[in-house]
């Protein structure tokens, strides 16, 4: 359910404003999204898990803010995150 390590290190350097970002509001949710879908995933087969349902529901909130800081910050870094990412809003 989780991602690995290198996946996790792939999606830092792809979605990183400078070299070496790793907080910022960017990478945060491209780390979150691929949590999501992994977890959307195991859903379709175990459709009992409300322990797992718990946590996503959490994950899907904090993007949802980490989301509505970056398009305060910036209307064009949002937007291009979005479309990036495949997120639907």
């Amino acid at each position: 359910m989780s991602i690995t390590a290198e996946r996790k290190a792939e999606l830092m350097k792809e979605y990183a404003i400078k070299e070496g970002d790793t907080g910022s509001p960017e990478v945060q949710v491209a780390i979150l999204t691929e949590r999501i879908t992994n977890l959307t995933e195991h859903f379709k087969t175990h459709g009992k898990d409300n322990h797992s349902r718990r946590g996503l529901l959490k994950m899907v909130a904090l993007r949802r803010k980490l989301l509505d800081y970056a398009r305060g910050k910036s209307e064009e870094r949002y937007k291009t995150l979005i479309t990036r990412l495949g997120i639907r809003r």
